[in-house]
């Protein structure tokens, strides 16, 4: 299969729009985050957007793939992942928007299990692009820890 540039410009335009809607709640709430208690192992700040860039270019890398290799079970793949960026944003509104840290805890527990049957569709269309999600399920592991950590620390 030849790599096809087009399609992968428009996934990564798709996504960034989802992560650049989700950044926008983050900077406007982040105050408040700041000033709750932070679990032990919260990294720096900086950190956060240079980890979620590359997970969201590894995304929309991996959507575009499924997407040209096509083949049985590729719409139900698509939406999986639409539904996953759409998550991803509300858990953002949630989380920093709104401050409702035990439902955004359990949100992200919703989205986890979203990118978990994202990468199960992906597996039999594309191998490589179901594997490259699992940094991505690695990392809201790690969000949900702390999370949960602050909805702990601060209710």
């Amino acid at each position: 299969m030849n790599f096809r540039w087009k399609t992968f410009w428009y996934a990564l335009a798709l996504t960034f729009v989802f992560a650049i809607g989700g950044g926008i709640v983050t900077y406007l709430g982040m105050p408040q985050y700041q000033a709750a208690k932070q679990p032990f192992l919260t990294p720096p700040a900086w950190l956060f957007p240079i980890v979620w860039s590359i997970l969201f270019v590894l995304m929309a890398y991996s959507a575009s793939v499924v997407y040209n290799t096509g083949g049985s079970g590729l719409s139900r793949a698509m939406f999986v992942y639409a539904l996953q960026l759409t998550m991803n944003f509300w858990w953002c509104v949630l989380f920093f928007g709104f401050g409702l840290y035990l439902f955004a805890f359990i949100w992200l527990v919703l989205l986890w299990i979203a990118v978990l049957v994202m990468i199960v569709l992906f597996y039999p269309i594309h191998k490589t692009a179901a594997l490259l999600q699992i940094p991505y399920l690695l990392w809201l592991t790690f969000a949900g820890y702390l999370n949960l950590g602050v909805y702990l620390l601060n209710r």
